[in-house]
């Protein structure tokens, strides 16, 4: 999956009265900048796949085996220097084939860190390996003392192709990030990118962030990354990417996203199951730089669905798990009801494009079947660079406050007219105060609105909308809601494809 460069050390021979003396060669110079001149090179290359460098038992570990190597807390990098962060390295084998190599930063220069049995236990189900047949990690978690002073928790976790996770404080790991998504629900297939190599830059004593640069390689783009993790109530990553197009790709996907539905409130569907809910996310957000936010509940298709939302820039988009209410879910163990959003903030202007969501039919929750990511306008052509920044926010609430009510759940049933769906929206109170009527403006695009209904919910103090699709023969509807009083929008807009 990944590669790296490896030290060296050197023999001298000072006479005949001097005798043979292993000298450390000096160790090589760093900067973010020399990992993009490596990017770019590669991309002028031909794609030289990966080679599997596990001793065929590591290769064929099985799930529980792999489990049974744990990674021994006191050998943590950083721990015996009293840094506020630690590393530890994943161990190589199960799905994690093609070990990548791993680099600490201090003071400008790299040192290879070096894979060695002595930094894991392995149960009874697994035996250790030789030293020297064994090379590189699975990947790398970074810990701090994310939720008390005295206990350092995992913040982060980079883990196999260019996947990788992070959480705030309280939660529990959900959705996952990735450097890219390539032609993602295409018919010829999806590519997917891979982190060849890591760099972890040393942190001062003190310090609040940590540095992590990588290097990406795919068939079709490289690219060069440097994620500065700050983790906190929110945990935050800023993200800059250089990517080089080595061919043309028909789908960029800017900072994916990737979670799973099984079932919700607004899509139950059959479960044989005793939870209410089961879901890392449960809708998409998009605030464009028009002012527009936007909510897109997240539904478990029957088959394959891909919508676009077209913007010219987005302000923030994400995949959230806005129901943090344990009764949802129910769940003691997987605790659903503490995973993470995260909000996708641009840096700079991406010009114009689409936030892309992808529903894929799943019937196990096992399986991370929601993506959602950026497609740029412009297309990525072979020879050219991509520059781009981001901001990942991870945690329970938005890293900007709403300025309009939000949507706080989506029931659908039966409606009262033959062959009718039946609408339920709760939005919340804020933005919503005032006097004078408040209006449900309720579209579609094909078949008819029947009876849309705004009524103040004395409960939550939020506001109820309920009305029924009349659907058309056969036709899937986009359907739209938001609550305004005379010319002010009271909420964001509420959007939602219905399917026969």
């Amino acid at each position: 999956m990944k590669w790296a460069v490896r030290g060296a050390r050197v023999a001298c021979v000072l006479g005949a009265l001097w005798s043979v003396v292993s000298v450390a060669a000096p160790k090589p110079a760093f900067s973010a900048e020399r990992v993009r001149e490596r990017a770019r090179e590669l991309a002028g290359r031909p794609y030289q796949a990966p080679v599997a460098a596990l001793p065929p038992e590591y290769a064929r570990l099985s799930y529980d085996q792999y489990r049974d190597i744990r990674y021994r807390n006191e050998r943590a990098r950083w721990r015996d220097a009293g840094l506020p962060f630690q590393a530890q390295f994943f161990h190589p084998g199960f799905l994690y084939t093609s070990p990548v190599m791993v680099h600490e930063v201090v003071g400008g220069r790299v040192e290879t860190v070096r894979f060695s049995p002595d930094l894991y236990d392995y149960g009874a189900l697994v035996k250790a390996p030789a030293p020297a047949r064994m090379e590189g990690f699975a990947g790398f978690r970074l810990t701090h003392p994310l939720n008390r002073p005295d206990h350092f928790d995992e913040v982060v976790s980079f883990l196999g192709a260019s996947y990788f996770r992070s959480l705030g404080r309280g939660n529990v790991y959900g959705l996952s990030a990735r450097g890219l998504a390539i032609d993602t629900a295409l018919p010829e297939g999806e590519e997917f990118p891979s982190f060849r190599e890591f760099w972890l830059e040393k942190p001062v004593p003190g310090a609040d962030r940590v540095v992590v640069h990588a290097l990406m390689d795919s068939p079709s783009v490289t690219g060069a990354y440097r994620f500065v993790i700050i983790p906190g109530e929110r945990t935050v990553m800023e993200v800059e990417a250089s990517l080089f197009a080595r061919k043309a790709v028909k789908r960029l996907g800017v900072a994916p996203l990737t979670s799973m539905y099984l079932f919700g409130e607004n899509d139950r569907g059959t479960p044989d199951d005793f939870r209410p809910e089961v879901h890392d996310s449960d809708g998409l957000f998009l605030w464009t730089r028009g002012g527009e936010q936007l909510w897109r509940p997240l539904r478990n298709p029957g088959q394959l669905s891909v919508s676009s939302f077209q913007v010219d820039g987005p302000r923030t988009f994400g995949l959230l798990q806005r129901d943090q209410a344990f009764t949802s879910y129910e769940d003691l163990e997987a605790r659903y009801d503490k995973r993470p959003g995260v909000w996708v903030e641009p840096v700079g202007d991406w010009g114009r494009g689409v936030v892309q969501l992808v529903e894929i039919p799943t019937p196990e929750e096992v399986h991370d079947n929601i993506v959602a990511y950026w497609v740029p306008e412009a297309p990525f052509k072979p020879g050219t660079e991509l520059r781009l920044g981001w901001r990942l926010h991870w945690g329970s609430t938005p890293p900007e406050p709403s300025t309009v009510a939000y949507t706080t759940a989506t029931r659908e049933a039966a409606g009262s007219t033959p062959g009718a769906r039946r609408f339920i929206l709760e939005f919340s109170r804020g933005g919503t105060e005032g006097s004078g009527p408040v209006e449900a403006v309720v579209t579609t695009s094909t078949g008819q609105v029947l009876r849309p209904t705004a009524q103040h919910n004395d409960v939550t103090g939020g506001w109820r909308v309920t009305f029924e699709l009349l659907p058309g023969p056969g036709a899937p509807a986009e359907l739209r809601c938001f609550l305004r009083r005379g010319s002010e929008t009271l909420t964001e807009t509420w959007s939602y494809l219905w399917t026969p």
